[in-house]
């Protein structure tokens, strides 16, 4: 059985890794398609060096980007409540319901962030008072907030 040989992708090659990342591929693919199409390079100290800079960088911009997710955390818990106007019926029953796109709203109104509406878990709002909502900042942080609907 042939030894496997060690590439450096240069872009993203379906069901084998995405550019820069390190594979190992049976010598006959190397060789007649991915070296020839520029697809990957031949792995050397240097390449290998390159690599390694690359996935500290990225590491690094992923920390970033989570104590990012943090400070954001920390000012929407500390405003804590956000206020929404509904029109309201009998009993408190509001019409329609409150969605994810009024909550952004609100939060861009108030504390002065861009938030993906995509990433807010309301519970169901039928009627005025007060809901927790979930608000995801990234995968490992979710902010807990206070939504109050008030009549309009």
């Amino acid at each position: 059985m042939a030894k496997r040989v060690q590439l450096v992708l240069n872009q993203d090659v379906k069901k084998l890794g995405k550019s820069g990342d390190l594979v190992e591929v049976a010598p006959g693919y190397a060789r007649n398609y991915l070296i020839p199409k520029g697809f990957a390079v031949r792995t050397t100290p240097g390449i290998l060096r390159q690599v390694e800079r690359r996935k500290e960088k990225e590491r690094q911009r992923l920390i970033e980007e989570k104590q990012q997710a943090e400070a954001r955390k920390t000012a929407l818990e500390t405003i804590g409540r956000f206020t929404i106007s509904k029109q309201v019926g009998e009993g408190d029953a509001i019409f329609g319901t409150v969605t994810d796109r009024e909550v952004a709203d609100a939060i861009q109104a108030v504390a002065n962030q861009e938030i993906d509406r995509r990433g807010i878990t309301l519970p169901s709002i039928s009627k005025t008072g007060f809901y927790k909502a979930e608000v995801k900042l990234h995968p490992e942080v979710t902010a807990e907030i206070e939504i109050q609907v008030v009549p309009q």
